[in-house]
């Protein structure tokens, strides 16, 4: 039995890989100048299905406190690159350690409000990973379903910015007790990986060309950073 889950988590998390490599960036928006941040987006394999982690902002932050966001932060004159950049700020923030992460690729970055580009890092990590969580930066750790993202039960949208969308997902977290609410940046990058990596389009409206959603993130970054303070 054990032998049999093994083969299946080991099954899903090569099909995720198979379905996401495709879309690293690689080293395609190097040229762009603006600060640089990233993200990680930790997939895991938990009873049989793909999950991502998410984190809570602490409250003793200056920003955006207790927000769900994934972890990671601005880039350093340490970091070699923005996969460095997420790795370390995983490191700072949940305790993961480098080693421990499996980079699958780099999705086309977004620019947020205050002209940072923003690259989201897709990386796999074990199903037995315990986060540490620093007391400083994070609040809560938790996990849920990739094919929530893609459901219509628990999401709501209100219009932005010229026609866009915001996405709100509320999720119920049974082991911590707690509700939840994943929007903004993390819930679009949620469903854009959620739809990649499990080949289901999302229930609901979405305000980019979900067929091809690589190249409806390029247009509005390419139109973001011509009109950047920067």
């Amino acid at each position: 039995m054990i032998l049999l889950l093994f083969f299946i988590r080991t099954s899903i998390k090569e099909k995720v890989k198979h379905a996401l490599k495709p879309y690293d960036i690689g080293n395609k928006y190097s040229d762009l100048t603006l600060p640089r941040a990233s993200v990680l987006v930790p997939l895991l394999i938990k009873n049989e299905e793909l999950h991502v982690l998410l984190t809570v902002r602490s409250m003793q932050l200056r920003s955006n406190q207790g927000e769900v966001c994934f972890p990671g932060g601005k880039q350093e004159k340490k970091d070699r690159s923005d996969i460095d950049t997420a790795l370390r700020e995983a490191q700072e923030e949940i305790g993961l350690l480098p080693d421990h992460v499996e980079v699958i690729c780099k999705l086309v970055p977004v620019i947020n409000k205050d002209d940072i580009l923003v690259t989201p890092v897709v990386a796999f990590i074990s199903g037995t990973f315990q986060p540490q969580p620093n007391a400083n930066e994070v609040s809560d750790v938790f996990i849920l379903p990739m094919h929530h993202f893609l459901k219509s039960e628990e999401h709501s949208s209100k219009p932005y910015d010229m026609g866009g969308l915001l996405h709100f997902f509320t999720f119920k977290d049974q082991k911590l007790h707690k509700s939840f609410t994943i929007w903004g940046f993390t819930a679009q990058i949620c469903i854009i990986v959620a739809y990649l990596a499990l080949g289901q389009k999302p229930s609901f409206k979405v305000n980019f060309d979900i067929d091809n959603p690589m190249a409806s993130m390029d247009k509005y970054l390419m139109a973001k950073y011509a009109t950047s303070k920067l």
